[in-house]
């Protein structure tokens, strides 16, 4: 099987800041993907990485070019204009005409459950809200590969649930998530592999079984218990 990513010991560098260490990681099409790990330990630049947003400074990284992706960042950006036309417009971008943009935006609302606030100022949304708009959005580009920075950070219970619901209904349609996430309660219900990362180093890389009932690295077993310096 062709893999969508095929990282090999890459490592990335911000000015004297080594964000990334020597990380290997292969990603197939319909796997579930959590990285987890502290702050600062190099969840976000793995995933810009896989994105195209950071290049990394050494090793081998390969993509499959033929898998659309797309990511949903912590803060999804909201331009101020209608939530129909906040998904309408990366249609648009992507050439298809405005008029057929804006009925595909719709029906990316109705599929995350907000076409009856399509005409509403995004910006006046609850974050719970623009989260799903968020999703929307990407759901209207067709994704194969959709990568999520803390898709629930921040979100009341009720929000989570619902965000999460869609994040395993597009998983369940063929789509491959990768998402990092603090809720380990989330990792367990979505992701079928965790990614521990510390410092910037790829500790463990296991199936979520395995992960939470153990033998685990010593770093990656302190985590668990939150029991991390």
């Amino acid at each position: 099987m062709t893999p969508i990513f095929n990282l090999h010991a890459i490592s990335v560098q911000f000015g004297r800041l080594q964000a990334l260490t020597a990380c290997t990681l292969r990603v197939n099409a319909g796997e579930r993907l959590a990285l987890v790990g502290a702050n600062g330990s190099g969840k976000s630049t793995l995933l810009r990485t896989l994105h195209g947003l950071v290049r990394p400074v050494a090793g081998s990284f390969q993509q499959d070019t033929q898998a659309r992706q797309t990511m949903l960042f912590q803060r999804p950006y909201m331009l101020r204009a209608s939530v129909l036309n906040n998904v309408a417009l990366g249609l648009w971008l992507k050439g298809v005409p405005w008029k057929q943009a804006k009925e595909q935006a719709l029906q990316a609302l109705e599929r995350v459950g907000l076409a009856d606030i399509a005409w509403r100022n995004a910006k006046a949304l609850s974050g719970g809200q623009q989260q799903r708009v968020a999703l929307a959005r990407a759901w209207a580009l067709k994704p194969q590969v959709l990568l999520l920075d803390e898709p629930t950070s921040s979100l009341d219970p009720t929000a989570k649930r619902e965000v999460e619901r869609l994040m395993a209904e597009f998983s369940e349609a063929g789509m491959t998530l990768i998402f990092s996430s603090h809720n380990l309660g989330q990792v367990k219900r979505l992701a079928s592999r965790v990614i521990y990362l510390e410092h910037g180093h790829l500790v463990a890389d296991l199936p979520t079984a395995a992960f939470f009932n153990g033998p685990l690295p010593a770093a990656a077993e302190n985590f668990l218990k939150g029991e991390l310096a």
